[in-house]
This record gives structure tokens, sequence and C-alpha cells, in this order.
């Protein structure tokens, strides 16, 4: 089996050979650091963390870098607003942003590189299309000389001629500084200082840097001049990485990045989710029932019940990474109910594995564990195709089924179909694969009510309920009650000698 990805800059599928055998050096463009986290966030950061593990789990020894952008208009405009500075803004959201990430059970990455940490590089790497003439300053900005570089567009697909004027974005938002350039098309490596802004020294005066160069110069400073791969939103491959492309291989002559990963966006009710729609929703709208973000941010969403964070990751690995997903009420729902069947099977050697004679902490705590190869090689079939988690969840939940069926069986008749040793192995291959895909249950959740709402104890109170209602003979209430029960996904099992089983459906 071979790991192919779809690359964007070949646009089509191709076997993954790292420059190195067996190292990853791995980017993921990351947070512009003035706001909470949102879905589109939570997508790009959960994705690129799984195929980080993936590819970890395939013996690759990765190191992942994840940049935080801290120097932007946006920082600017919301430390005006709050009469703070744009360290603090930055600093409050990076926390944040753990925060979140945490909870998401998304790892840290190697590094973390900000643009206010990587001025040197940034000059040096600015001077040096200077003196290539690939860079020109005008008036106290510099400007990149995009016609300069004939491969202009390749990653995009874009040609020059059908640019708009402006379309550098962030950098230039209405391009107040058009008169500066040569071309319309030329985009700000340098920015001239301005009147209450901070600003850093430079050979072309006082100013801050621009937001394409920021990676360029964290790339090379982190990873070096050509890595494996890039990634990042699929929002960012016009303009933002074909900017990267031209800065950083007009000094260096090699390939930025062998593989460029996009991740498509996320969608609310068919929606782009927007501020100005009134679906703009941040993780923490979504992991909590209500919270400091909810009283900004307006949600589409019926109720402001939490969602598990799992259920998130779910949701998110659910679906192809390069199209685009729509959130709704029924998209979290069906991932909660694929989350709660996941977590029965990953909580099966926690909840039985005593009473089926073996140890259920041997996952995780050291120990050698024997996993089942069939399952194995399915699982890493699927996901070698382009980072197919969809295909790698299908056979996880085939085992968290099976074992919720033996569960059940165990409970309700004292015995299992499959023998101790092989429901041990396939627990353990359950747990394992699932942690590639960062999909993990705690024990201490074997004492938590399921999603029907109803514990064992509870279910068990009721059926005594009904048991007493029928001798009665009160029927109608009996009825009730197992027709309750039955709302919740419990069905009721009534056998000879007056002796009622249950099973959670």
């Amino acid at each position: 089996m071979t790991l192919t990805l779809y690359n964007t800059l070949t646009r089509r599928k191709e076997p993954f050979e790292p420059l190195e055998p067996g190292k990853v050096r791995m980017y993921c463009c990351g947070i512009t650091v003035y706001d909470y986290c949102h879905l589109g966030h939570a997508r790009t950061c959960i994705v690129w963390d799984t195929a980080r593990r993936y590819l970890e789990w395939r013996g690759y020894d990765v190191r992942y870098v994840q940049n935080f952008t801290d120097i932007d208009d946006k920082i600017l405009n919301r430390a005006r607003a709050e009469g703070t500075s744009m360290e603090e803004v930055s600093e409050r959201f990076i926390k944040a942003y753990f925060e979140d990430m945490l909870r998401l059970n998304v790892q840290e990455a190697d590094a973390y590189p900000r643009a206010t940490h990587t001025l040197d590089g940034i000059k040096r790497l600015i001077y040096e299309l200077e003196q290539k003439d690939y860079a020109y300053p005008a008036a106290g900005d510099v400007y990149y000389a995009v016609r300069q570089f004939p491969e202009y567009g390749k990653l995009s697909g874009r040609k020059l001629d059908d640019l708009l004027v402006g379309a550098s974005g962030r950098v230039d938002v209405e391009d107040p500084e058009a008169s500066k350039k040569r071309d319309p098309f030329d985009f700000a490596l340098w920015k001239g200082a301005r009147p209450e802004e901070p600003q850093w020294e430079s050979p072309w005066g006082a100013g801050r840097p621009g937001w394409h160069i920021e990676c360029s110069a964290m790339i090379r400073e982190e990873l070096g001049e050509t890595i494996d791969i890039h990634t990042g939103g699929a929002d960012l491959v016009f303009p933002h990485h074909e900017n990267e492309i031209a800065q950083s291989e007009a000094v260096t002559g090699k390939p930025l990045a062998r593989y460029w990963l996009h991740t498509a966006m996320v969608k609310v009710e068919g929606e782009k989710m927007a501020k100005s729609l009134g679906n703009f929703i941040t993780i923490r709208d979504l992991l909590d029932a209500s919270g400091g973000s909810r009283s900004r941010s307006v949600s589409k969403r019926s109720d402001h019940r939490p969602v598990a964070p799992m259920a998130v990751r779910l949701f998110v690995l659910m679906a192809q990474y390069r199209k685009p997903i729509d959130f709704s009420d029924d998209a979290i729902a069906s991932a909660t109910n694929g989350w709660n069947t996941l977590k029965d099977g990953l909580l099966f050697g926690y909840q039985y594995g005593e009473q089926l004679g073996w140890t259920p902490d041997a996952v995780g705590a050291g120990h050698a564990v024997s996993l089942q190869d069939d399952l194995v090689e399915r699982f890493n079939e699927a996901v070698d195709d382009d980072f197919n988690f969809a295909g790698g969840l299908a056979v996880l939940f085939e085992i968290a089924k099976e074992l919720r069926r033996e569960g059940n069986l165990l409970v309700h008749e004292g015995k299992t179909e499959a023998s101790p040793q092989e429901l041990e192995k396939q627990w353990h291959t359950l747990v394992t694969l699932a942690k590639v895909l960062g999909l993990e249950a705690q024990p201490e959740e074997v004492t938590e009510k399921p999603a029907d709402g109803l514990s064992d104890a509870e279910i068990e109170a009721m059926i005594q309920q009904r048991a007493e209602a029928r001798k009665a003979r009160n029927f109608a209430e009996g009825d009730r009650i197992r027709n309750e029960l039955q709302a919740k996904g419990i069905t009721l099992i009534d056998k000879p000698g007056g002796v009622t089983t249950w099973h959670r459906s």
C-alpha cells in the first residue's frame, strides 16, 4: 500500500515521497489571532492534526509547524476598538486557541512561530528579493514585482490578465497605495509606518511586514527552503499561497513545497458562514451550552445544547477534506449518534474487561498489545487514499457495533459469542486506530449517563415499576413504561418465568 495525496499544485493524486526518507516537514497556515476560532478553523486544525497523526502511525518522523499571524489589520482594528494593544489582543486569542484545541484533542505543533518573532527573517527575505530585482521600494513601502516571476499563478491556475486590481486581499484591502505600485498586481512586502500603529525599524524605514511574506519567512526559518507538505484552507490558495510561492522560489530557486493540500470551506445550513448572515459559529458556541462567545455571535442552530468535542471531531472527519461540509442540526445529530456508537466500543474494555478476564489498562499504558491485522490493513488501505478518514472510520464503526452487541449479550445472557481473547484483540484494535484519528474516550466516562439520558440502574427501576403495574393488572401503565423506554432506544424482551431483559438499540 502506498500513501497517495491530492496535490493542488499538479491537480492530481500523487504517491507520497518525502524529500528525506522516513521524515516529513509539514507546515500549516494557522490563525490570525483577533477573535475566537470558528468552525472553519476547527476543520482545518482537526484535519491536519489527524494527517500528522496518521503519518506518524505509518512510521514517519514528522516535524509539524503551525504559525500565528500576530501582525494584521484585523488585530489592529480590534485593539483600537477595545482601547488595548495589538500584543494584548494577540496574546488573549492565542491563549483561547490552545484552550479550544485542547478540547478538540488537537495535539500541539512542534513549533508555533509568530510574525513578531520572525522579523529578522522577514527583512532578510525582502532584502534578497530586492537584490534579485523581484522587489522594489516605494515611498516607505516595498512591493513584490509579480510580472518578474513567470510562474505566478501556477498553484491557483489563474492568469495575470484575468486578475482584478487589488487582488492581494488582506494586504491591500482597498489598495490605497495603488499610486506607489509599478503594476496593479504587485503586493506589499513591507508597509511604511502609519500614525498610532506598531512599527519596526528596517532598511526601508519604520513599518511592518505584509501578510504573505510572514509565512515565507517562518517556513524558511523553521523548516528550510523546501518542505514536504504545505497545508491550509482552500481560501488561502489565492492569493496567499500563490504569493508565498512567488516570494520563496524567487529567492531560493527551489520548490517551496512538494505537496500542497487544502481543506474546503464549512457551510452552515447551506450558506457560507459569516457574521453578517447571523450564522457565525465559534468552537465555544458549539461546545458550551452558554459562554462568552455566545453573547457576541449568533447561531442559526435551533437550540444551544452543548456538543461533545469528539462529536465535532467526528463530524469533520466523516467528510472528504477537499469537499465542502454543511453544518446543520441534522449533521451534528448524526455525528453525535456516531460518536455514541464509537464511545460504546471504546469503553467496552473498561466496562467488561475484568469480567472477561483481561486487563483493560493495556492500551496506552506502554504494554505490548496484539491487534487484528486484517482490520488494521483495511484501515490503512482506506486512509492511504488521500487521507480518506471516512473510509478509516467505517472500519472503526464496524468494530464498535460488534463490541456493543457482544456487551449486550454479556449483560443479558451472561456470555458472549466471541471468545474473551478475540474481544480483547478487537477492543485493542479499535482503541489504537481511533487514537490515530484523535478519537478517545476516558475510563471515567463508563459511569456517565448515555445519550438517552438513562443509566442502567434507572432502566432497571422502570422495568421493576412495569412488572409491578402488570402484576396489579394495570396493563395501560405497563404499556406506557414500555413505550417510554422504546422511545429512548431501549428494547425490552419478556421471557418465560416473568423475566424481562433489555438492550439499547
